[in-house]
């Protein structure tokens, strides 16, 4: 009889196994060092921290949905008392953000006139919409694109010769910027494939170090507590981009950073992510898309 029920035992944990084998999961979190971690302990470590950086993929439905949940879990956390900044939003349109927050516009009239990314309904009007419930600032940290445009055509150099009111939405110049080897490598092979023509890849990295100094500046600006910033992978990848530049505007500032991933097989995290990020978002690469 003994033996029966171990053979038994030993077919049910087979199915339970099998069926957890077969069962689809969205996403899987680790630890900087690729260890499986809780969501609760990585909120609970986040809470740490003065600056939460979310990298997302811009187009993961996953990410976006994972962004909304924990600035949830850092608002209960921290009662309240948390800050929000986007690379989605441009500096000059801070002004717009906060009358539509303040209930002085209507929401067509923001949307109308806020110059927002195409996929902003689906992926970051939930967190517009929980920042407004819950009355919290939104801060817009990234440099006005037509600016972005003037340094990839021209270089940071040509930044001095923009108006006073223009230099307010960008950090005090000259930007200390340092040439990036991996990205102007990267912006050298875009630029052979044909998909920046007629661009010097040294300015494409420029202004993405114009992007990068802008976000670090308003983050370092409205740091009065709390603070969880949404942004694309790149500009925190290994602790650099934005976060260089938050280390030169505001030194001994406390972070950490989320790094979002594609795998085939999401049980373990790729070796080669580690390092890019101090918590990881794994996510299958068969993961549906929103554009």
């Amino acid at each position: 009889m003994r033996k029966l029920f171990s053979i038994l035992f030993i077919l049910l944990l087979a199915v339970v196994n099998a069926h957890a084998q077969n069962s689809p999961e969205v996403y899987r979190l680790y630890d900087a060092k690729g260890k499986a971690i809780s969501y609760e302990k990585m909120i609970n470590e986040l809470a740490k921290e003065d600056v939460v950086f979310f990298g997302e993929m811009h187009n993961c439905p996953i990410t976006h949905w994972l962004e909304y949940k924990v600035l949830e879990s850092l608002y209960k956390a921290h009662k309240g008392n948390l800050d929000v900044g986007m690379e989605m939003f441009e500096a000059d349109n801070q002004l717009i953000i906060d009358e539509y927050l303040k209930g002085m516009i209507n929401v067509s009239q923001f949307e109308d006139e806020c110059r927002l990314w195409p996929n902003y309904s689906t992926d970051y009007k939930p967190i517009v919409d929980f920042v407004d419930e819950h009355h919290l600032r939104l801060i817009a940290t990234n440099v006005p694109r037509r600016y972005a445009n003037i340094v990839k055509y021209h270089g940071l150099t040509y930044l001095d010769s923009l108006s006073a009111e223009a230099k307010n939405y960008m950090p005090k110049l000259p930007i200390p910027y340092k040439t990036n080897e991996q990205a102007d490598q990267a912006f050298s092979l875009m630029a052979m494939m044909g998909k920046t023509k007629n661009t010097n890849p040294k300015f494409l990295g420029q202004s993405q170090g114009l992007k990068d100094a802008t976000m670090a500046w308003f983050i370092a600006k409205n740091l009065k507590g709390p603070f969880i910033h949404f942004n694309g992978n790149y500009h925190t990848d290994a602790n650099d981009g934005i976060i260089r530049y938050l280390k030169i505007y505001r030194p001994n500032t406390r972070f950490k950073t989320i790094y979002s991933v594609k795998q085939e097989n999401i049980n373990k995290l790729d070796s080669t992510y580690l390092g890019h990020g101090d918590y990881y978002i794994c996510i299958p690469e068969d993961m549906v898309t929103t554009y």
